[in-house]
């Protein structure tokens, strides 16, 4: 019971700081408010990254050079930064997209399986059903579908329209949309797979977690 109650807080203030990010990044897209402040926020997911990296990530020595060279950089070139706070959010959007597009792209070519297969087969055991085989396939390619859409919309939008409405697509729609496709990726989900082939929510996020937490990933 307060593993549940733990989980669901931790949810709820993730939920509320996705939407106080959006938020902000709009609003800095938008140009409104304090430039500097505007920046910093908008870097400062690049930073963690980087420090995260430095800390644990395979990319340790990568990370722990860029740090320096970066902070440097930027002290160098603020002022530019600091009124092309869009363009920094505009580069997080594409490459968060682009990035994710990869991630589950590459796994449909070549010998290994894809991406949703390997998921389903962490929770589920190493015996999948051709239905479901077919179906994790297809989800595969769904969300390699779905990323490259968002990074193109997003790039074609930055670069016709003001930022601001760019930034409405980007920042404010941009976590609902993925919301929307985990809605019809479950109704669809309902529609082929039979009961007993169904995962629930909680154990797709066990298996999503559990692919994070390897190496590779």
């Amino acid at each position: 019971m307060t593993g549940s109650i733990g989980g669901a807080t931790r949810a709820l203030l993730a939920g509320l700081l996705a939407v106080a990010w959006a938020v902000a990044a709009h609003f800095g897209s938008s140009g409104r408010g304090d430039l500097d402040l505007n920046a910093a926020i908008a870097l400062a997911p690049i930073v963690f990254s980087l420090l995260a990296l430095a800390v644990r990530g395979p990319g340790r020595a990568l990370a722990m050079i860029a740090l320096p060279l970066g902070a440097a950089a930027l002290f160098m070139t603020w002022q530019t930064v600091r009124v092309n706070v869009a363009f920094l959010y505009f580069l997080q959007n594409f490459g968060v997209n682009l990035a994710l597009a990869t991630l589950f792209g590459r796994t449909l070519a070549g010998p290994g399986e894809p991406l949703v297969t390997r998921l389903a087969r962490t929770v589920e055991g190493p015996h999948l059903s051709p239905r479901k085989l077919h179906y994790t396939r297809q989800v595969t390619q769904a969300w390699t579908v779905f990323f490259i859409a968002n990074a193109s919309l997003s790039a074609g939008l930055y670069f016709t329209v003001s930022a601001e409405a760019w930034s409405i697509y980007a920042n404010l729609l941009g976590g609902p949309l993925v919301v929307a496709m985990f809605v019809a990726e479950h109704l669809w989900r309902r529609r082929v797979l039979p009961a007993a082939e169904r995962p629930s929510l909680a154990t797709v996020v066990r298996a999503w977690r559990q692919h994070r937490s390897t190496p590779a990933a």
